[in-house]
């Protein structure tokens, strides 16, 4: 009903001082920075600084919701998710609402598999 409610499942992760220096050096250059699954952009946008990401373990039970102001992912790649979840919110705050839903409305036409075994998608 009110997804801002919802309970979020933590995810331990870890940056490493190597990562954290590729990101920096990424942004400084204008690269994009990419996230290959939502755990990935989950971490990233938990460890964020005002300039820098936090290094070593972590945990993260950060959720995801349109709206959200994104401070260190700038594209992302992942699959198709189920109706209904925190994922799907996730990638709709990331791609915006109605493109998220005209890909969709796109994957069920032609047949996409979904979840973790199924097709994938780029978003920026």
């Amino acid at each position: 009903d009110d997804p801002a409610a919802h309970p979020m499942h933590r995810e331990s992760f870890t940056i490493s001082p190597e990562l954290a220096g590729q990101v920096r050096a990424a942004k400084h250059r204008g690269n994009a920075v990419w996230a290959v699954g939502t755990t990935v952009v989950r971490a990233l946008e938990s460890a964020a600084t005002d300039d820098d990401l936090t290094t070593g373990p972590q945990m993260t039970s950060l959720l995801i919701l349109p709206g959200y102001r994104f401070r260190v992912v700038d594209r992302l790649v992942t699959n198709f998710h189920l109706p209904k979840s925190t994922l799907l919110m996730l990638v709709s705050a990331f791609g915006g609402v109605a493109s998220v839903r005209a890909a969709y409305r796109h994957a069920v036409e032609q047949r996409y598999r979904f979840y973790s075994y199924g097709d994938a998608m780029v978003i920026r």
